[in-house]
């Protein structure tokens, strides 16, 4: 079995260590980096369908007749020409200038960087969708670090498409590049987690799905992963629409999309500004809208947008230019807008607007009459990789339960995550459940958060109360970190390391499963076997006439209130003193280090 985060940390590893010994920046690098990882998926792709393909193939006089093009669009994949496929590439002869070779328009190619450019010139031939979207710039690369390049992706675990092993790989590096390209133009990847959470509410299943600031297309592939996990094929059930103002990431987009096996419609440019532009003529036909926008946006033409429609609520405050000051509540109209009679809607958010003032909170006092505000999530800080703001999530439902109309959901998840780094959180698996859990049993699904529960225990591998389990893991992991201690001081020195990396693992693996424990604890001591109560400090329901008292807020700390400090036993007076104490011991022990300080700079002359 491919250890796939072993798999993503070497290939991200040793890709940045050529960009850090040539002179390109991480902006120069990203696109021709995950062009030669869509190449690699091509290639493989291409592989897989072609041996399918010769299976049955008809042989004339003795020879078996050659694949083609057509063989290849009759079972939706790609049709790679010889010049164009992978393995090609990588055995080209080291003096590709005295080899002759020529390129599809007959001129002669003198460098590694010209072959792979003609390569994906050669494929955009082959794809209506991925026209003018290749990345051509590899003769800024020397031939030795293409060359380089290319063995590292030549990797025969990538050749499990089944397991799309290539779409992890493409979304890692993806997420990575994100980190190191900080500039506006570089923020195209919202976080997986946000998506998956966003999703996971939204549960697409078929129809059309809008993401009007696409960016990378985290969205799409989000949604596709969860129709194709439902059992149906997400080409057949889904139409992707996408608008990205910023041409770069619309090319991201494209070959994301296409290395998960996904087709759909992007617009790039000025004509998919969703600010001035219904690009694909979408007001009020999507059944899903899901996005993570740009907060804040000011200097937004009102006249143009008023034009655009797509407003159903109004204008947000305008300025003595007649500007948009901040385009939040436009994209929350727009993303309302854009929904059918029962459609649904998801979005990440700046904080700020779910206590925004003046026209803002008229927009938002008329969002709430409509019953189909749904879900609203807390989320804390440290959540993207170029900002540390917190956000939230806000989800719109026109097709909600009858009981559920007037209701809404708040959940403040501020202070639950997991910690990655210092400046980024995420939530785990088991904690995207966990908050999935909290809506399945708002909206009644109880059978879900059941399933839920045994999932759990078939993780743990035991039906024990988690507090039971937990207790023995704690346990567990004292003994064996008492253990590993006696092996390495016991062992010689030259086995030391082998012996404590051999005890780490066991300790990594233990400490895992008492992750899964403390998170199937945490669930279970809030709901029990599928009771949904509110629970001070994470998670309420309000009715409108509660969110009415508090002046159309939708912020979820507004009504969840703060959870119980429980009491550590610990005299508050007496601690005090003793703090105090320390203070003054800590002061008189820096006065006498200054006195000493000064005392030999005196001797010394100075």
């Amino acid at each position: 079995m491919i250890n796939i985060r072993k798999l993503e940390a070497e290939l991200w590893e040793s890709a940045d260590l050529l960009r850090s010994g040539s002179n390109l920046t991480s902006n120069q690098y990203c696109m021709p980096v995950l062009g030669l990882i869509f190449l690699r998926y091509a290639y493989s792709r291409f592989k897989l369908v072609e041996a399918e393909i010769m299976k049955n193939r008809p042989s004339r006089g003795g020879r078996v007749l050659p694949v083609e093009a057509s063989d290849f669009a009759a079972k939706s994949a790609l049709f790679l020409p010889k010049e164009a496929q992978y393995d090609y590439l990588l055995n080209l002869p080291q003096n590709i200038a005295a080899a002759g070779i020529t390129n599809k328009e007959g001129h002669v190619i003198n460098s590694l960087g010209e072959a792979v450019n003609n390569a994906m010139s050669l494929i955009e031939e082959q794809s209506e969708q991925l026209k003018g979207v290749l990345p051509k710039s590899y003769t800024d690369f020397s031939d030795t670090i293409l060359a380089e390049l290319l063995r590292i992706f030549n990797n025969s675990a990538l050749d499990e498409i089944g397991g799309d092993i290539i779409g992890r790989i493409y979304e890692y590096f993806l997420n990575k590049f994100a980190k190191n390209i900080a500039s506006d133009d570089g923020v195209f990847f919202t976080p997986k987690s946000l998506v998956k959470m966003i999703v996971n509410i939204i549960e697409p299943q078929s129809g059309m799905l809008l993401d009007p600031a696409c960016g990378s297309g985290g969205m799409f592939i989000q949604s596709g992963d969860f129709v194709n996990q439902s059992g149906m094929n997400a080409n057949s059930a889904m139409t992707f629409y996408g608008q990205e103002k910023v041409e770069y990431n619309a090319q991201l987009c494209l070959m994301n999309m296409a290395v998960h096996g996904l087709t759909g419609q992007i617009k790039s440019g000025d004509e998919a500004n969703t600010f001035y532009n219904d690009a694909f003529g979408l007001d009020g036909r999507c059944d899903y809208v899901m996005a993570n926008p740009p907060f804040n946006v000011d200097k937004v033409k009102s006249e143009s947008c008023q034009s655009a429609k797509r407003l159903p609520f109004g204008m947000p405050s305008l300025n003595k230019k007649k500007e948009v000051s901040n385009a939040n509540y436009l994209w929350i109209s727009y993303f309302y807008s854009y929904l059918n009679e029962r459609g649904r809607a998801g979005f990440v958010m700046a904080s700020s607007a779910t206590d925004s003032q003046g026209k803002d909170k008229d927009i938002r006092q008329q969002l709430v009459e409509t019953g189909h505000v749904d879900v609203m999530i807390s989320v804390g800080n440290n959540f993207f990789y170029t900002k540390s703001l917190p956000c939230s999530l806000w989800f719109f439902n026109k097709g909600k339960a009858e009981g559920l109309k007037n209701k809404v959901l708040f959940i403040d998840a501020r202070n639950y995550y997991t910690v990655v780094d210092r400046t980024l959180n995420e939530w785990s698996e088991w904690q995207l459940k966990n908050l999935n859990a909290i809506v399945w049993l708002y909206r009644g699904e109880l059978a879900k958060y059941t399933a839920l529960l045994e999932e759990y225990r078939h993780a743990l591998g035991s039906d024990k109360p988690f507090t039971e389990q937990i207790a023995e893991l704690e346990a567990k992991i004292k003994d064996l970190r008492a253990e590993a201690k006696v092996a390495v001081d016991a062992a010689e020195k030259r086995d030391k390391k082998k012996v404590q990396a051999e005890f780490d693992e066991k300790l990594a693996e233990l400490n895992d499963t008492l992750t899964t424990a403390k998170e199937a604890n945490w669930l279970y001591e809030k709901f029990g076997e599928g009771i949904y109560a509110d629970v001070p400090g994470l998670c309420k329901i309000a009715d409108k006439a509660d969110i009415e008292a508090k002046g159309w807020s939708l912020t979820p700390g507004a009504y969840v209130g703060v959870a119980p400090v429980e009491d550590d036993g610990v005299d508050f007076e007496q601690r005090m003193k003793e703090i105090h104490q320390e203070l003054l011991t800590l002061q008189k022990e820096s006065n006498d280090l200054m006195e000493t300080i000064s005392k030999h700079l005196k001797e010394m002359g100075l």
